[in-house]
């Protein structure tokens, strides 16, 4: 699909223009050995990993997402940076060395900076921790700040050691989202509910990958706790009605609801273990005191 604000004629119109621009800017592929000194991010969990990651001055523009506190970690460390809405002229205008994105961020202008000789390296989406230290140190790799990001690995190593010798509450939790989906089996969410100690009520149900759980079950399987449900639209919504279903509220009701923000869990990072220490804190709550 073309970007949102060009027809596909128009953009197909505008291509020669910008190949023009290029062979004038002499825009090339940068050896790889060369450390980039202007780097575009336009996705925001490579915003996230380009901001710990990367070096005085080197991160030039983040996406319109990193500076979403509801969204973003690093929200307040965006600021001063550059801001793109993943559009391939605007990028291209920014002068870039290196384009960092994920592989699901805009086909077209991925392809487009492609092909006008930027450089652009994708970062899959994490379901795993062992994803999350995959991504870290490839980022140290593609910004050649290989310390920086064994620094990072090794923070996010203590953190799950650290959430492992915590044990076992055996209590059940069932995350619970929008337009009722919850997070199974091979998923990031799922692995962090595995290092608060608890059990995913999504797993005991069989269900793998984001998938619906209708309220029905989510009643039936009467989780100790459940989170998900502190998301605000910031006004009504049809996606949000299963929050206000009294079968819902009584679920939730008595403390069993815990406020997870979604931003700890969106992208992985060595900040994605505070998910897990909320929950294990509302474990511990629930029994007679945290751990």
């Amino acid at each position: 699909m073309p970007t949102n604000r060009l027809g596909r004629a128009r953009f197909r119109a505008w291509l020669p223009a910008l190949a023009g621009l290029a062979a004038v800017s002499g825009a090339s592929v940068p050896a790889a050995a060369e450390p980039p000194e202007r780097v575009v991010s336009m996705n925001v969990c490579t915003d996230q990993l380009a901001i710990l990651v990367a070096g005085e001055g080197q991160l030039h523009s983040v996406s319109y997402l990193a500076s979403d506190p509801n969204t973003s970690v690093l929200a307040d460390r965006a600021k001063g940076l550059a801001v793109n809405h993943g559009l391939a002229e605007e990028v291209f205008l920014m002068q870039p060395d290196l384009v960092l994105a994920g592989t699901y961020t805009t086909r077209t202008t991925v392809a487009l900076l492609r092909r006008l000789g930027i450089r652009v390296e994708e970062f899959a989406p994490d379901s795993s921790i062992a994803d999350i230290r995959t991504n870290i140190l490839r980022m140290g790799e593609v910004l050649e700040r290989r310390e920086r990001a064994a620094e990072l690995v090794a923070e996010l190593d203590r953190g799950v050691a650290e959430l492992g010798e915590g044990g076992a509450s055996h209590k059940t939790v069932a995350t619970y989202y929008a337009n009722s989906y919850t997070s199974g089996a091979g998923t990031l969410v799922d692995e962090i509910v595995k290092l608060s100690g608890l059990v995913n009520v999504a797993d005991k149900l069989g269900l793998s990958g984001t998938a619906r759980l209708p309220l029905e079950m989510l009643v039936l399987s009467k989780p100790d706790l459940v989170t998900g449900g502190s998301e605000d639209y910031g006004a009504p919504a049809l996606a949000q009605e299963n929050f206000v279903h009294p079968a819902y509220r009584a679920v939730a009701e008595q403390g069993r609801a815990v406020a997870v923000p979604s931003r700890y869990t969106i992208c992985g990072a060595p900040f994605t273990l505070e998910a897990a220490r909320l929950l294990r804190d509302a474990a511990g709550q629930a029994t007679g005191g945290a751990r």
